[in-house]
């Protein structure tokens, strides 16, 4: 007996859920109609010491929103997007109308095949600058998304950013709770289907070399090697703040990695700062009034590593109740 083909919108389930999340904790499911796909937030995902407001939780559900509507678009498939998180439900985020059909840009179908490439590189990278017409091309990426990139080159603010990796660091190495929470989620096997595997971890670092990753997402028992010099660094900004704010700089940034995947550019997140209170509010006072910052990337070019697993679309999606 042969299997049916998946649907458009199966194939963008499984796509969305190809979306980056702290630790890989995945913290989205989704409810499923004839007409519309409804975007939630599994708080039993949410990482309750390093992100207790739900902030980074929201910006990955907002990378998946853009998965799911890029893979619909790249399908021939008009998705219409409606950000919702209010009061009433604070966990529905996002309902996709299905609203006719569409002609793909070569664009749309480039990122959607991307979707599928793109995943976390915390490894180093090589010594090798990214030209100035794939930075513009993902400036563009993210004005696209309806946000914007600002990359790290003025030395003062890449100090001061770096300066503020270490602080978040030296912080979450004398705050159990955070330890045990990241252990949690780290050292897993390979074939976990959520969580960081131990074959995903980095190296440490020569000593005294900036590196902005995760102390929780080092193998100590792995040999230290150098990294790049300096990391091109770039934050995710957006206009506005609150749930809203955090979905659409979710979709900013996902846009920004999958046109670097297309480019062929590694990437991985610089998400310390954001995790403190006193460092998320230098990190706030560094960007002035640019608007808000949701996220710092690493980019550049990269060996390749072994891609994360994630959960299948079937096990967080389900049909929408039937009103009675």
């Amino acid at each position: 007996m042969t299997r049916p083909l998946p649907t458009p919108v199966d194939q963008a389930l499984a796509a969305a859920v190809r979306a980056p999340s702290p630790h890989n904790t995945q913290p989205w499911c989704f409810r499923v109609g004839p007409d519309r796909v409804e975007l939630r937030l599994d708080r039993d995902r949410v990482l309750r010491v390093a992100d207790p407001d739900g902030r980074e939780a929201r910006l990955s559900c907002g990378a998946a929103l853009l998965n799911l509507t890029i893979t619909l678009a790249a399908n021939g498939i008009h998705a219409r997007i409606r950000l919702v998180p209010a009061a009433g439900d604070p966990d529905l985020l996002a309902v996709v109308e299905l609203a006719g059909n569409h002609h793909a840009s070569p664009e749309e179908r480039e990122l959607a095949e991307a979707v599928y490439r793109r995943h976390t590189n915390r490894r180093p990278y090589l010594d090798r600058p990214v030209p100035e017409a794939s930075r513009a091309r993902l400036s563009r990426a993210a004005q696209t998304a309806g946000g914007r990139l600002d990359f790290l080159d003025q030395p003062s603010r890449y100090e001061a950013v770096a300066s503020l990796v270490r602080q978040a660091e030296m912080v979450h190495g004398t705050d159990s709770r955070y330890a045990a929470e990241a252990a949690r989620w780290t050292g897993r096997d390979v074939a976990s289907p959520d969580g960081v595997p131990t074959v995903s971890a980095a190296p440490p670092a020569l000593e005294d070399q900036f590196v902005p990753q995760r102390g929780s997402h080092a193998n100590p028992d792995l040999p230290a090697r150098a990294y790049e010099r300096q990391p091109l660094l770039a934050a995710v900004l957006t206009g506005g703040e609150g749930p809203r704010a955090d979905l659409r700089g979710g979709m900013v940034m996902q846009r920004v990695l999958l046109t670097a995947t297309a480019l062929g550019l590694a990437s991985s997140f610089v998400s310390q700062p954001f995790e403190t209170p006193d460092t998320r509010t230098e990190l706030d006072r560094i960007f002035g009034d640019a608007g808000t910052v949701h996220t710092l990337l690493r980019l550049g070019y990269g060996y390749p590593v072994r891609m994360t697993s994630r959960r299948p679309a079937a096990d967080v999606a389900r049909p929408i109740p039937e009103l009675p």
